[in-house]
């Protein structure tokens, strides 16, 4: 099992940026990807994006293409989000997910399901 810790989370006006960190510990070498999801109240969990390990690889849902950037430190076992002009719409608990399995078509790691690991969530707040 891997543990998984958020951080980063606030409030920022519309327009602004806020770097989200998610620090893993456990079983952190059988991870094989790791993703970012939000969701906001009366909503269902959406997909933000995902990293796979090996390789890199990214996957960014369509309303953060362009916006957000996912990127990892496999030194410190830590996977970071960094969102840069928020809009209200970003407003939402923002949760760090992990997987043990490899998925050779990268489209499952959109999917809440395929994650078997997942922190407590951090809340992300923008003011228009």
């Amino acid at each position: 099992q891997v543990q998984l810790v958020e951080s980063g989370g606030g409030l920022v006006q519309a327009g602004g940026s806020l770097r989200l960190s998610c620090a893993a510990s456990g079983r952190t070498f059988s991870t094989s990807a790791m993703g970012w999801f939000r969701q906001a109240p009366g909503n269902e969990r959406e997909f933000v994006a995902s990293i796979r390990l090996s390789g890199g690889g990214t996957t960014y849902g369509d309303s953060v293409k362009g916006r957000f950037t996912i990127s990892r430190d496999n030194a410190k076992n830590t996977m970071y989000l960094q969102m840069n002009s928020l809009e209200a719409e970003d407003t939402a608990v923002y949760y760090c997910a992990a997987t043990r399995t490899y998925f050779r078509n990268t489209a499952a790691y959109c999917l809440p399901s395929s994650f078997e690991s997942w922190g407590q969530g951090t809340q992300v707040t923008v003011s228009s």
